[in-house]
């Protein structure tokens, strides 16, 4: 059985951070492209809309106030979305930046 050295632990810890990071930052990436601008999150938008102005025809108070609840509902639910994403991003920039530095400090 062949034995690790303390340096070949050191690399091995500073390529697993780094890849952490990697797959980390393009989760980030990739919930801020596909789930910011979802496609079930722009047809309630759609549907919503059209309540609305229906409540307006109609003259019916409570279904404009419920819209606009729900308007209000699916905006924070794509604000919450970003901030995910780009704290995965952050997140993952600061593993590949302690990576890196890890590895610096080795030599």
């Amino acid at each position: 059985m062949n034995s690790m050295s303390p340096y070949d632990i050191k690399i091995t810890m500073a390529i697993g951070i780094f890849l952490m990071g990697v797959i980390t930052f393009w989760i980030g990436v990739a919930i801020l492209v596909f789930k910011t601008a979802g496609r079930d999150q722009q047809i309630i938008a759609a549907q919503t809309a059209r309540l609305a102005q229906k409540g307006l025809a109609e003259e019916i108070s409570g279904l404009v106030g419920n819209a606009s609840s729900l308007l209000n509902a699916l905006n924070e639910m794509v604000r919450t979305t970003a901030g995910i994403g780009i704290f995965l991003i952050a997140i993952g920039l600061v593993l590949m930046g302690s990576a890196i530095w890890f590895v610096l400090q080795i030599y």
